[in-house]
């Protein structure tokens, strides 16, 4: 089978963390093969850049010249091209090997300040390469230094992407990281805008954020994705990239693109995990803690930010005579309403990832006082009509409700429940093993209580 493969036109990052050095980890993760045309060599580090050398045009030219007759290239993306001579260069080759799949990302400024773009350059750029683009990625600077427009709004990034697109390019991505408010970037494809928003997280480490985005649109159109499945793919991968951004340096830290495959390789070890703890629940006669809507027993991925990121029963856990089980393994998605809790949960401590409703009963909340468990409760009473009204919402209500008293997680949070809502306990852990092995223990202390 042959890869994907994507080209790196850019320079290189001696720290590591952007340049190609972060476009190649990020080919890689993402399923590509990754090539290089390196146009120059930086020092530098998390502080900033010291010192750039430009690779000389001709050998600029070589490296093309080596590369593309020989592997091909099914797209390419273009980040450090700090001269005239060299944006030049490249452009001439782009049209020489008729390289059609094109990212431009529009490096003018390293993360540290120092420029990676010279004024006479810029010229260049607008009349050689953008007309090549097939995806130009600016932020928000390079938008307004290449418009010659101020960019303060979505509005603004609707303006900037249409004279960008008059320029040449074919779709233009104006990322709105340097905005307040989420991070929200925008997809021009000529016709239609779409915007794709993330949460803002709260780092410094964001260093290579530009072409560890760029990269990954290069890969996965290389892959056969349309424009706007490789903009919204990239913006998951980017995001996964700088929530968990590294901790290395004194200035702007890196961030990471094995974040991405590190959480996909941690969705096997949470489905074992689930699996797990259910048999636990069946070999230890858990039946008694089934409430009338059955039970179900999540598990989140690190991380996780919606219910496709907890795993969780298809079916429930259902009463068995004495045992509790369930007949399908779990999946990802399967429960909204154990996911809800569980997010809820992970707001306030993220490595609080799994829960397990079971049936409330005053026996069951003093066999769970009686092990030392800490207990805290919230009455539906106090639940707001709007919440009433959204299917599922007051799982989360309820949950927030108890946790933003600030009294840390307990292991157990119940409500009594109210007119056609059946009253119900959760237990919550960091692990599923965690939560089953505290339903054991409440299960078996029934038990002995009623002498059965």
């Amino acid at each position: 089978m042959k890869p994907a493969r994507v080209l790196t036109i850019a320079g290189s990052d001696s720290g590591g963390g952007a340049g190609i050095q972060a476009d190649l980890k990020t080919i890689t993760v993402l399923g590509g093969f990754g090539m290089t045309v390196v146009t120059a060599l930086t020092a530098q580090n998390t502080l900033g850049v010291s010192g750039i050398h430009e690779v000389p045009v001709p050998f600029i030219e070589a490296q093309f010249d080596a590369v593309v007759p020989d592997i091909g290239v099914d797209a390419a993306k273009t980040g450090m091209l700090s001269s005239p001579e060299i944006i030049r260069a490249v452009a001439g080759r782009v049209r020489r090997y008729g390289i059609e799949t094109l990212v431009v990302d529009p490096v003018m400024v390293a993360k540290g300040g120092a420029s990676l773009l010279r004024e006479e350059a810029k010229a260049t750029l607008v009349s050689e390469l953008l007309p090549l683009a097939f995806v130009l990625t600016p932020n928000i600077p390079e938008a307004e230094a290449l418009t010659g427009r101020a960019v303060a709004s979505r509005e603004d990034m609707k303006d900037a992407a249409r004279v960008l697109h008059g320029m040449g390019a074919k779709h233009v991505v104006v990322k709105g990281g340097h905005l307040s408010g989420e991070a929200v970037d925008l997809l021009f494809d000529g016709k239609e805008n779409f915007f794709f928003p993330a949460p803002r997280i709260d780092t410094k480490d964001t260093h290579g954020t530009g072409c560890t985005f760029s990269a990954a649109i290069a890969t996965e159109l290389a892959l056969g994705r349309t424009v706007h499945e490789a903009v919204a793919g990239a913006k998951e991968f980017i995001t996964d990239a700088i929530r968990h951004g590294l901790r290395i340096g004194r200035g702007h830290g890196p961030t990471d693109p094995f974040a991405f495959l590190r959480r996909e390789t941690e969705r096997y070890p949470v489905l074992q995990a689930l699996k797990k703890a259910c048999r636990m629940l069946a070999e230890n006669r858990c039946g008694n803690l089934i409430p009338e809507v059955q039970s179900n027993l999540g598990f989140a991925l690190p991380g996780a930010r919606g219910v496709e990121d907890v795993a969780a029963f298809p079916g429930r856990i259902l009463k068995v005579g004495e045992e509790a089980r369930s007949f399908l393994d779990p999946e990802f998605g399967a429960s909204r309403h154990v996911a809800r809790i569980i997010l809820t949960a992970m707001r306030f401590d993220e490595t609080f990832r799994s829960a397990m409703n079971i049936r409330f009963s005053e026996e069951v909340i003093e066999a769970a006082l009686e092990l030392g468990y800490g207990i805290d409760s919230f009455d539906r009473a106090g639940e707001p009509e709007e919440v009433k009204r959204t299917e599922g919402s007051t799982l989360e209500w309820g949950t927030g409700t108890v946790l933003s008293r600030g009294r840390g997680i307990p292991d157990l949070i119940y409500d009594r429940g109210e007119r056609g809502k059946e009253p119900m306990v959760r237990i919550l852990g960091t692990f599923p093993e965690e939560v089953a092995a505290k339903a054991v223990r409440i299960s078996r202390k029934l038990r002995k209580s009623e002498g059965t």
